[in-house]
């Protein structure tokens, strides 16, 4: 399962007091215990957040966080940018290709000096929509091991 961190600015009036900043925290991390979520570094002083949601669909794991915000501290939370903790998994893999609205075959075999390789198959139609480089340079980043990609 994927890990997304959900950034979420809690008070974008600004007109939360410290106090109800604080009383807002100390309910988000009950409310993100109970879900099985977890609170990250609070920043732009105080007032946003990092949740961090097990879910690979974005719109779910937004949803999730909003909520357990708006309730925390009773106000009309805004989310932010979504970004996804990367373990080198195939389940990221696999979402990295899902970012750019692509499936594929995922095959990982021991390398020569103890580095996965991982092999991805595509369809040839896919790499006519984006561009291979793109996904090859995600897949590294992601799963920071070699990348062949094939297609079929």
């Amino acid at each position: 399962m994927r890990t997304a961190v959900v950034r979420v600015n809690v008070d974008p009036s600004g007109l939360l007091t410290a106090a109800q900043l604080d009383h807002g925290m100390s309910m988000l991390l009950e409310l993100a215990d109970q879900a099985g979520a977890q609170v990250g570094e609070a920043g732009g002083g105080r007032r946003e957040v990092q949740l961090l949601v097990a879910g690979g669909d974005t719109a779910a794991v937004k949803q999730i966080a909003v909520g357990m915000c708006a309730n925390a501290f009773g106000t009309a939370p805004h989310v932010g940018v979504v970004t996804y903790v990367s373990r080198g998994t195939d389940d990221d893999a696999h979402g990295v290709l899902a970012g750019f609205g692509l499936t594929g075959q995922i095959t990982r075999v021991p390398g020569d000096e103890g580095f996965d390789i991982v092999h991805v198959t595509l369809n040839e139609a896919d790499l006519e929509r984006i561009p291979e480089s793109r996904i090859h340079t995600a897949l590294e980043a992601s799963l920071n091991c070699e990348v062949h990609i094939h297609t079929a």
